[in-house]
């Protein structure tokens, strides 16, 4: 395989290509492997070097040795360091079995090569771990690739892999996915079957089209026999929805954010609603009314004991002088937090849910921006600065990010997709976010708002695969 066409193809391509023989597997790992590292040299996505062969992964599956990379915070992989960004857990922490998500992805067949970058502990919306240094955004080097799957998006987007993993507590697909102009679903919670932190953690995989995404999620969903959260079957598979047109729909659209929102993604969204709106769905502009303090509340005491609860199981705690301030907080704050602390966090997000579910009753589907403003130069989001407390930190995310959380909240599927640049050429995402269970109605459409990926992405686009061609 030669490296112009590899960067062509998405991961349904490159399976197609693999199964009908005209290219074997180890040929497009081999590419992928000469990939990875040439992009690697610009952005800074890989938390480690690459594995020296990919992880076992099944023959005759529907992905069967498509290049993959998981995330430095999992899904666990059997033997493999994990670090999640951080200093503090020195070498990585080997993993001593598979976890459910990663038994999920060797079935499906993809070839896992490495681990990407994240921020220490995944709370923030750029990938500026001090373990690694600044991980770039392949549109812009000087700017952020966002986070918390910022090592995965940077990647996809510059074409190395065509999907990787991705984990999404508060937008940390979404995100991303908007910063490097990707696809970004993050399903209904409990739909590939994981419920980390409380059920807010949301995991899935970025990519470069609807179809890939469309497909991966009828690879990797499934729920878990006895688990909390079972969302509802779909009623055929995903890969259906790309061709089928959704009835008319009730839209609700808003850019509304209360440090406001920059013109230029704004429009992008006005964009998106009159494409539907033209199309003979009816639009309107509301949106929920949610309060961010709310949402502050529901968000921080979870993510504080779900992260100290982690680190109680690592060999040795964690030296205070290795962590980033604000995870020094987060163990600080810990040690202190109250029963009650998280009572009043999961009555607030009850409360939220019955406000979404209320909404939703009356529409269909919410159009917003991903992200209040395009990505942000690197040094912006200051991780490691000790001024802030665990919630003020959480409020500064909230304003560069404030259309994401709620619906990790709330369970609901949402989308971000790549529907415009600003005008210095930085992608901008625009979120779609559907009723509980409904990937189906976002995949149908995603299918009618993005373009074809040949519009977006071509052959030697980066610098690192211009080098390469030469």
């Amino acid at each position: 395989m030669e490296f112009h066409e590899y960067l062509e193809y998405d991961a349904v391509g490159l399976s197609a290509l693999i199964r009908a023989g005209h290219v074997t597997a180890h040929e497009v790992e081999t590419v992928a492997r000469q990939a990875l590292a040439l992009a690697n040299e610009s952005l800074n996505a890989l938390a480690a070097p690459l594995f020296p062969t990919a992880l076992r992964h099944a023959a005759g599956a529907p992905f069967t040795g498509v290049p993959f990379l998981i995330k430095d915070a999992g899904p666990m992989a059997e033997g493999i360091g994990f670090h999640l960004g951080s200093r503090a857990l020195g070498p990585g922490v080997p993993a001593g079995r598979d976890s459910d998500l990663m038994r999920r992805f060797r079935a499906a067949g993809l070839a896992t090569l490495g681990l990407t970058t994240m921020p220490e502990l995944g709370i923030a919306f750029t990938t500026e771990p001090v373990r690694t240094g600044p991980t770039r955004n392949p549109w812009n080097l000087a700017h952020s690739a966002g986070g918390s799957s910022g090592g995965a998006a940077a990647l996809v987007a510059a074409g190395a892999v065509p999907a990787a993993h991705a984990s999404d507590g508060a937008g940390s697909i979404r995100v991303p996915a908007s910063c490097c102009g990707l696809v970004g679903l993050m399903p209904t919670r409990g739909r590939v079957g994981c419920e980390p932190m409380f059920g807010l953690s949301h995991d899935f995989v970025l990519t470069r089209t609807v179809r890939d995404a469309a497909h991966l999620l009828d690879a990797l969903s499934g729920t878990v026999p006895g688990a909390r959260f079972a969302p509802p079957a779909p009623a055929r598979p995903y890969r259906s929805e790309l061709r089928a047109d959704p009835v008319r729909l009730r839209v609700a659209v808003t850019t509304e954010a209360a440090r406001g929102t920059d013109p230029e993604v704004a429009a992008a969204t006005d964009r998106a609603a009159r494409t539907l709106e033209e199309q003979g769905h009816h639009v309107e502009r509301d949106r929920p009314p949610a309060d961010p303090e709310e949402i502050v509340t529901a968000l921080v005491a979870p993510q504080i004991a779900f992260l100290t609860g982690v680190f109680a199981h690592a060999p040795r705690p964690p030296d205070p002088a290795l962590l980033e301030a604000v995870s020094r907080r987060v163990f600080e704050e810990g040690a202190v937090l109250r029963a009650l602390d998280l009572v009043a966090a999961f009555e607030a997000q009850e409360r939220l849910c019955r406000m979404a579910g209320a909404f939703f009753g009356r529409y269909d589907l919410l159009l917003t921006p991903t992200l209040a403003r395009p990505p942000v130069p690197l040094g912006v989001l200051r991780y490691d600065d000790p001024s802030y407390s665990v919630a003020g930190w959480v409020r500064e995310l909230l304003e560069y990010g404030p259309f994401t959380a709620l619906y990790n909240i709330t369970g609901q599927p949402a989308i971000s997709l790549p529907l415009g640049r600003d005008s210095a050429g930085l992608p901008i995402g625009v979120q779609a976010v559907a009723p509980y269970g409904r990937e189906d109605l976002l995949i149908q459409v995603a299918s009618l708002l993005t373009p074809p990926p040949a519009e977006r992405y071509s052959p030697g686009l980066w610098p690192w695969a211009r080098r390469k061609a030469r």
